[in-house]
Parts: C-alpha cells; sequence; structure tokens
C-alpha cells in the first residue's frame, strides 16, 4: 500500500470535520459583529486568497478535530487499557494502536460521511447551494451523530458555563457546547470500558501472584509468569476479534 491509499481515506473523514469547524469558527465571528463572504470577489474579508489560508488554517487543525468529534478518543482509551492490562509494555506499539483506532473510526463514521456528502457537499459542486449553506448543511449530520453519544449531564455542564438557555431541541445546540461535551462523554465511556477490561487480567495477576508467594518462589516476579497467562487466555477466547466487536457495537 502506497502512501496516498491512507491519504484517499482521510479525506471523506476530513470534510466534514471541515465544514464543522468553519461553522464554529463562522459563530464566533458573527457573535463579534463580523461577517465573512465566501463568494469570491466583491468584498474584502471574503476574496479567495482569505478563504484558502482559513481552509489551510483548518486543515492544521484536522488531528484535533478527528480527536475531538469522532469515536477515535474512546477506541484509543480502551486499545491502551488493554495493553497496560496485558502486561505487553510497547505491544503492539502506539503506531499500531493508533492506526487501528483510525481504521475503526472511519467505518465508523461512514454513514455521518456519506450524509454530509448528499446534504452538502454534492449540492455545493453542482452549484446549488453556496459556501455558507453548505457549512450549515454538513454541520447537522455530525452535530447529530455527537448528540447521540454525547451524555446530558456534559450538555447541561457546558450550557451552563457558557451561560446560554436550554434550547427546545438538542438538534439547536451550538458546536461550542456539542463537541467538548461529545469528548468528555466518550472519555467517561473508554475509562469505563477499559476499567471492565482490566478486571479479567487483574484477576489472573492477583491468582498468580498469590501462588507463586504461597509456594515460595520469592526470587521469581509474578509478572514474568501472569504475562505469558494473560496472552494465552486473550488468544484463546479471541480477543481482538471479540473487542474489535463490542467496541463497534456500543456505537450501534
Amino acid at each position: 500500500m502506497n502512501l496516498r491509499t491512507p491519504v484517499r481515506m482521510l479525506i471523506p473523514a476530513a470534510l466534514p470535520l471541515l465544514l464543522t469547524a468553519h461553522a464554529w469558527a463562522r459563530a464566533g465571528r458573527a457573535r463579534s459583529g463580523a461577517a465573512w463572504n465566501w463568494s469570491g470577489a466583491g468584498s474584502a474579508g471574503g476574496t479567495v486568497p482569505v478563504n484558502i489560508l482559513v481552509l489551510l488554517t483548518l486543515l492544521t487543525l484536522l488531528p484535533a478535530l478527528l480527536l475531538a468529534m469522532t469515536p477515535f478518543a474512546r477506541l484509543l482509551v480502551v486499545f491502551h487499557f488493554l495493553r497496560q492490562a496485558l502486561g505487553t509494555q510497547n505491544t503492539p506499539t502506539n503506531q499500531t494502536l493508533i492506526g487501528l483506532s483510525l481504521i475503526l473510526t472511519l467505518f465508523l463514521m461512514q454513514p455521518v460521511v456519506a450524509g454530509v456528502r448528499e446534504q452538502a457537499i454534492q449540492p455545493y459542486l453542482e452549484g446549488r447551494v453556496d459556501a455558507m449553506a453548505a457549512v450549515e448543511r454538513g454541520a447537522g449530520p455530525l452535530r447529530q451523530f455527537m448528540l447521540r453519544y454525547t451524555r446530558e449531564k456534559d450538555l447541561s455542564l457546558f450550557l451552563e458555563l457558557a451561560k446560554q438557555p436550554r434550547p427546545a431541541r438538542p438538534q439547536d445546540l451550538g458546536m461550542p457546547v456539542v463537541v467538548p461535551a461529545y469528548i468528555l462523554s466518550e472519555l467517561t465511556a473508554g475509562f469505563q470500558i477499559g476499567a471492565a477490561l482490566y478486571l479479567p487480567f487483574l484477576v489472573v495477576d492477583m491468582v498468580v501472584a498469590a501462588i507463586t508467594t504461597s509456594v515460595g518462589m520469592l526470587q521469581l516476579p509474578p509478572v514474568v509468569i501472569s504475562t505469558p497467562l494473560k496472552i494465552l487466555l486473550f488468544v484463546m477466547v479471541d480477543g481482538w476479534n471479540l473487542l474489535a466487536g463490542s467496541l463497534l457495537k456500543t456505537f450501534g
């Protein structure tokens, strides 16, 4: 697989994130009394070079957007908990875990990307809507996805901090409230799954430590015996298949 293949895979996921980030930036400028004209020439604030500069700036924020607006954070937290529970140090490597999390994220985001393409990107490319209308349309599917997995407690926290009134519908919430609430909910879910995943391996460690201590094997660290046993147990139950399937089902 050459270098262009992962780039092509990232482009569909990047488009809705960039559209949403631009909507967030536009909302901030609107509150400050400024507005941009994205239709091309005709306004000092809406020239094509300015638009290109903004889009390139958003591209630099793509890693942060990927962490904040997709399931990537939850998946990566769970995989790191698994590695710590197995006691395998740096195996799998960080690059392997990040790559696996990224591929599963792209798999989960396919319906969202399809919705953004249908509602925003395709009409914009065909010239049926302008850039700002495409931004508004493209933010909808991504907001709906994040709200589905965001706890009401986290939404209430950021509504209170932003000093905003509670809207009639969750869909009326702005991205500055939805995004931080979503990432908190994802981290909470990741730690919950990781803790549940850690417990069986902790039991193995405790049993091995108790046995080695009772037979007087004080010179042999219990981890030397427990690590192969945990790896064997994980392989016997087809752990990777079971874990990946369970994680994907949490986003049912």
